[in-house]
């Protein structure tokens, strides 16, 4: 059995946890980070992708609006290749709260969060789609953000200066001896192979899995599980971030996502995690709420639908979920009797940097490191391994004829063998054996209107001619693959989208004979 030593151990790839790598490498800390999946398989890879100027928050959590007010201004520029500053509209419709629309600017005058009054005529002509019935219109400071090249990013520089990361790792359990986790055991996902991690600091940054990671050192705090599933349009709706003005209820955002826009989204509070999928229930219900403030949403293609899980530090006595405070919690365990552990839990994307910062001061004030953070300044450098993930980079390329030097795999979003083959070297360079799923993560792949139909079968074929595939192991891979676009599909099946399955489910079951569920 194999032994690592390292100084930190992270566990979770999501922003925060690839952003707190960073933190700790650029402060020359050693860290590895073990993720059971790849890099945001879990909330930070199933949002709207929305970089909030807090002025959601406003009302019901002012400490959370003002963070993400200042933490959204510092990412816009230390990560503006990762960030569409699109700004954002707060409208309300006829029949809205209108004490609640008269308190909206003062409110966000008393966080500091820039606010503009709008004519709701000028409004409607800024973004046409929004409804007539419009009676208030304010402009914020909203945008759209990346947050798989977010993520990518943070962890290759992390990666440059030191850090380790493994994927499909999953922490089986911890050896505690004297109040200390000693080490903690590891097993490959993939393969069953077992391995063992010393570090002087453990940091779990899993999620909404942090509660069983810190159950593993004995250790319970309260974590409230709020599914919110979201859906996402075959074109882009509007051009700026639009935000229904009342307070947080379902399908009161639309946020544009380059070619595409994505609607939610629900708060369902749920008792386990082991089955996130959309229901029709939400999925019609999010349309019905959206169409007051969009009406062309009834009659909208949408070729997906997803969920993710907020872990939402705190107590889930509240009537509502959307009462819980969004910000997050930096739990030191010393006090639960383990001294070399934290939990860094709740928060948003927004406030990840401002996260993995806070964490970062603990872990290094624990091991009398006096370095500061360096990521309140430094530029998140750009990797062409995490370029690929903007949706209409490969289109733009592809015109100017920078990459178009073989055959299209996915031509929904225009992907080229090019790319795959560059992605394919990246993942056998830095994270071991590439497959459909790793490749997604990092491109546009399967993302389009047909949702991985016919570019899986394009691409499995491209692993196998470049023999990164070998025997029936492409079979598993895109049965794996298929299944994930399809769980978002199975909402939505009516118009379109029910003929688009029809035609999967003769090809790739009728045809090839897997079992698609």
């Amino acid at each position: 059995m194999k032994t690592f030593e390292t100084q930190v151990l992270i566990i979770g790839g999501g922003v925060t946890g690839t952003g707190l790598a960073r933190d700790l490498t650029l402060r020359g800390v050693d860290c590895i980070l073990v993720e059971k999946g790849d890099i945001n398989a879990g909330a930070s890879g199933a949002n709207h992708g929305l970089l909030h100027s807090g002025a959601r928050y406003v009302s019901s959590d002012p400490g959370s609006a003002t963070e993400c007010m200042r933490e959204a201004a510092l990412l816009k520029k230390t990560a503006s290749e990762c960030i569409e500053d699109t700004g954002g509209l707060f409208v309300a419709v006829q029949g809205d709260d209108e004490k609640y629309i008269a308190d909206f600017p003062l409110l966000c005058e008393k966080s500091g969060i820039p606010v503009t009054i709008l004519d709701p005529v000028d409004a409607i002509e800024m973004e046409p789609a929004l409804s007539k019935r419009v009676i208030a219109a304010f402009f914020v400071q909203d945008a759209s953000i990346d947050p798989f090249k977010l993520s990518l990013e943070n962890i290759e520089q992390a990666r440059r200066l030191g850090c380790t990361l493994q994927r499909h790792a999953q922490v089986d359990h911890f050896d505690l001896d004297h109040k200390r986790i000693r080490t903690t055991m590891i097993r490959n996902t993939l393969t069953g192979e077992l391995s063992n991690i010393e570090a002087e600091q453990v940091v779990n940054a899993s999620g909404a899995w942090a509660k069983e990671i810190a159950g593993l050192a004995g250790i319970s705090f309260d974590l409230t599980y709020s599914k919110g599933s979201l859906l996402i349009t075959h074109s882009r709706i509007a051009q700026r971030v639009v935000n229904r003005l009342r307070p947080s209820a379902n399908a009161d955002i639309l946020v544009p996502g380059g070619t595409v826009s994505i609607l939610g989204t629900t708060s369902v509070s749920i008792d386990s995690l082991d089955k996130i999928i959309p229901t029709v229930a939400e999925i019609d219900l999010m349309v019905s709420e959206a169409s007051a403030m969009i009406p062309v949403l009834e009659k909208t293609r949408f070729i997906r639908s997803y969920a993710g899980v907020r872990p939402l530090f705190g107590s889930g006595n509240a009537s509502d979920d959307r009462q819980i405070s969004r910000s997050f919690a930096l739990l030191d365990h010393a006090k639960d009797g383990v001294e070399n552990f934290v939990s860094i839990t709740g928060g948003k994307l927004t406030t990840y940097r401002l996260m993995a910062e806070k964490t970062a001061d603990l872990i290094c004030h624990r091991m009398d490191i006096h370095i500061p953070c360096q990521t309140k300044t430094e530029p998140l450098p750009s990797v062409l391994s995490a370029r690929w993930t903007k949706p209409d980079l490969s289109p733009k390329n592809l015109l100017q004829g920078n990459v178009l030097d073989k055959t299209l795999l996915c031509e929904c979003e225009m992907v080229p063998a090019s790319i795959i083959d560059s992605l394919i070297a990246s993942i056998r360079h830095r994270f071991g054996k590439p497959d459909l799923k790793s490749l997604g993560v990092r491109s546009r792949i399967g993302k389009g209107a047909c949702q991985g139909t016919f570019c899986s079968i394009r691409i499995s074929s491209h692993l196998y001619d470049t023999e990164t595939l070998n025997g029936d192991q492409g079979i598993g891979d895109l049965q794996s693959f298929l299944n994930e676009r399809w769980r978002g599909v199975r909402p939505l099946l009516w118009n379109e989208s029910l003929s688009q399955a029809e035609l999967q489910e003769a090809l790739h079951c009728g045809m090839f004979g897997l079992e698609l569920y």
